[in-house]
Formats: structure tokens, sequence, C-alpha cells
């Protein structure tokens, strides 16, 4: 995974003066010998020229932490503190902030060691509010060291993301196909969200392509292929396009970052790739993601934009799947029924041709694509990775902006049932809690695509607060209700 930021937060530790300063510079050090006990210390620095606790303090501490190469910042309220400086580090600090504070630490200190932290959270909140400064508090904020640690710890998934947004450029290719005007939507809040776009034609990418002809990278290339598809390599012979492929793609990728450290794809990949270029890029995509280089398909750039952020909150590949069809009667009565929790209406399959990355998929096959081989010569069809999605934990999840330029996204915990799909492409057996009900008056209310993406693990509440967090309002973040809790939109009398 190298194309996400890595982060390293400053801990600040902030005072009010009428407060003892040791109470601050005490519990700062118990935080992070609680941190360091439990976590990667890399990930944080403690900031130590001063407790904050005026302006010119806010000044040297962020002086301090710029220096140290912090990109996150947690604002430590080790007492009451003060309420301008403390919101003014959040303020003038270039990235994303998180506030915390600390709890009593005993009956038999209440008197000189009682800090006060959990009233100045409120002044904190205020005057964050007052500021229209972005912060992160965590459910319950105050807490002793080891739970301070703990909330921080968190907080890193979620301050990885939003460092990775900062510094995006999605690269497209072509316009959405005919037909896939669910894939459209306004770019407006990528500008908004401080994401870079690159729009390019089709006949851009094919050009590069042909000026990768005989380029002496590919046989590598190629060996590293067949070395992922071992037994599953059925189609040899279509390897060298895909290397050719690759290589085209990730030197457009290093010629065209411009000044954006990250990248991802939205691709074109049909009705014309296949006749022009000889072959379909699902398992070039797939790779590419498992690089940490998320690719959407049909030119998904919101899909790319999600898949993105799933990748850093994961810290791992992730998918873009259709929400595809629906499980079998017959499937269902044989497989799920009275072995797993789930009512028929919970599950359906996902599915794409072959972009989702060998490691999460149970084997993996170089195929045809089938559905494009019903119309075309099969032999342009080939470069699909087939395979059953492996069972375990998801989080169907997607940021979509309106056709009104709003923002608005869902996120669902699920599982891949340990089921035998029978069908092609790169697909799984999915069950999700009251999915039904989440798919009437979330996906269909809401005026989704049928695209989702798919992190492996249960990662809604870091993606919840990152959606927050750059603007989502919380009304507009969808999830899977539970039985007895309607929607909205749900008829009271169904």
């Amino acid at each position: 995974m190298n194309n996400m930021p890595k982060v390293k937060i400053g801990i600040v530790a902030v005072s009010r003066d009428c407060f003892p300063e040791s109470l601050s510079v005490n519990r700062r050090k118990a935080l992070i010998e609680a941190y360091k006990a439990k976590y990667d210390e890399a990930e944080i620095y403690e900031c130590p020229i001063c407790i904050v606790e005026s302006e010119i303090h806010m000044v040297q501490a962020l002086e301090d932490v710029k220096k140290a190469g912090c990109n996150a910042l947690v604002v430590y309220l080790g007492n009451f503190g003060p309420e301008i400086s403390e919101t003014l580090l959040a303020k003038h600090f270039d990235g994303p902030s998180m506030f915390v504070a600390a709890a009593e630490e005993s009956q038999n200190d209440l008197i000189q060691g009682r800090g006060d932290a959990y009233c100045g959270m409120l002044n904190a909140s205020y005057n964050l509010k007052l500021r229209n400064i972005k912060a992160y508090i965590p459910e319950y904020p105050v807490g002793t060291a080891a739970e301070c640690a703990d909330m921080i710890h968190e907080f890193v998934p979620i301050a990885k993301a939003i460092v990775g947004l900062s510094s995006l450029k999605i690269i497209s290719f072509g316009p959405r196909p005919l037909n896939f005007l669910a894939c459209n939507a306004p770019i407006k809040q990528l500008y908004n969200l401080g994401v870079e776009i690159e729009e390019n034609s089709e006949l851009d990418l094919f050009e590069a392509y042909k000026k990768h002809d005989g380029d002496e990278r590919i046989p590598a290339k190629v060996k590293e292929m067949e070395e992922e598809l071992g037994a599953g390599n059925h189609k040899p012979e279509i390897l060298p396009k895909l290397a050719q492929y690759e290589l085209t793609l990730l030197d457009w990728i290093e010629e065209h970052r411009g000044y954006r450290e990250y990248v991802t794809i939205a691709g074109k990949c049909w009705p014309a790739f296949q006749t022009q270029f000889g072959f379909v890029p699902c398992y070039v995509n797939s790779r590419l993601t498992g690089m940490g280089i998320p690719v959407s398909c049909e030119v998904d750039i919101y899909g790319a934009l999600s898949e993105f952020i799933g990748t850093c909150v994961s810290d791992d590949a992730v998918t873009l799947l259709d929400i595809n069809n629906s499980v079998p009667d017959d499937m269902y009565a044989e497989a799920i029924e009275g072995k797993f929790n789930y009512t028929h209406k919970d599950t359906f399959m996902g599915f794409h041709c072959g972009n989702t990355c060998s490691t999460k998929l149970t084997t993996c096959n170089m195929k045809y694509q089938m559905i494009m081989a019903r119309s075309l010569p099969e032999e342009v069809t080939q470069g699909t990775l087939e395979g059953d999605i492996v069972p375990g934990d998801i989080t169907f999840y997607r940021l979509q902006s309106t056709a009104d330029n709003k923002l608005r996204a869902y996120i669902a915990h699920g599982e891949v049932l340990p089921v035998a799909s029978k069908s092609f492409g790169a697909i799984g057996v999915f069950a999700i809690p009251e999915m039904g009900r989440f798919y009437r008056h979330v996906l269909i209310e809401g005026n989704y695509p049928h695209h989702g993406a798919v992190a492996f693990g249960h990662f809604g509440k870091a993606l919840y607060e990152v959606f927050k967090f750059i603007g989502v309002e919380p009304e507009e973040i969808g999830y899977n209700q539970p039985a007895g809790v309607r929607y909205p939109t749900e008829n009271p009398f169904a």
C-alpha cells in the first residue's frame, strides 16, 4: 500500500492559567506512555515546548509540530483549557484536528488535582462552532490516559483519509458508457473536498498504450502476473497486452500526478475498449487496487473516491461491486436458511466482471468477460479475474454527490457468506441485516447508483466520522436501520 498517507499526530496539551500547569504536564506524559505501551509510537509526537495557555504559546506549539512533520493534531485538555488559544490551534493547523479531555484520576486528589476538563470540553466545542472550525470529537471524549490513547488510535484512520483527500488526484478516462447515467455526478464537490480531477479521452489512453509497444519492462511484468495467477492462468496469451496496459497506467500516474501525492483512477472499460485494445482491463484494475491505487469501473468517479477513502481507513485493498442480483430461493434454502441468522431479503449477490484483488478471492482464474462475449468475439473480452470473494466481515459504503451538488453517503456492516456463488465474475453472496429495507429506503430513495465500495472488515465507525468531517450532514449518511426503527420514507402501514 504505497499510495496513501502515513499519519503523524502531534499531541499538544493545553491548560488554563488559573489551574496548576503540572496537571496538564503530568497527564500528557501519562497519555504518551499509555499510547506507546499499546500502539505504534511512530504515529504520535509529543510537543514538549510548552503547555498552551496563551496565543503566544499556541504559535510556538504550531511551529513545533509543523517542524516535527505532523500532519494531524490532538488538542489534549489536561485541565479546563484556554478556549480561545486551544481552538486557534485547530484553526491554524494545516490538517485534521481532534479534541480529547482528561478524566479525574482519584477521589483522593480532588482539590489541587482536579482539572475540570469535562467542563472545558463544552467550551471548546462552543468555540469550535463559533469559528467554523472542523474537529473530530470522540463519542465520549473524556477519559483516563489509557482511554484517551485508545481514542487517539481510533483517530488515526480518520486522519489518514482526510489527509489523503487533501492531496488526491482522480484521473478519469472517457465519459461514462451509454445507459450508465447512474454513475454520473457533478464534480464540483470534488473541488470542495480539496480533490483534483483530471479528465481524459479514451483516445489519449489508447495513444499512450500504443507508445508502450515493445516496452522492455513487459516480460518482467508478465512474470509477476504469472506468479500471482498460478494455476489460474488460463489465458497466458493475453498477459503481454495486460502487462503493457498496466505499465501505461503506472507511467501515466507518475507523469500526471503533478503536485498531488495520491492518485486513483476512474477507468473506461466498455463498449469500445475491448475492440480497440483487444482485451478487458479488469485484471489490471485489480492489481492496481492491490497496490493501493484503487481503480473504479465505468468511469465511476465517486466510486474511485469512495474506494480511496476505504483504502485509507482499512489500510487494505478494497473493491467496487454492483449491488447485483438477488439470491435464488433454492440457494437460500440450501445454503443459508437455518445456518445463518439472515432472512432471504437480508441477502444479495455483489458482482463485478473481474476487478477484485486476487488476495480477496478464494481462488482466482483468468477468464473472458461472459456478458461482453455475448455480442463480441470472445478473444477481445479476455482479462477478467474471476473467483468467489473471501468470506468474512465487510463494510458496504459509498460517498456520492447528488445531481444538485449535495454530498450524501451510506454505510452498512455485513458479511460475505461462505456460500458458493455458482456464477461468474468476481462475486460473493452478501448478507446485511435488514438489507431489504436498507435497499428500498436508503439506496433507492437516496438515488444511489448500482456501484458500492466494499472494505474487508467493519469500518463503519471511522467512515462515519470521515464523512461527517468532510461535510456530509449526519442526516445524509444512510445506514441499515435495525428492525423496529422506521425510515422516514417507510410506510408505517406496510
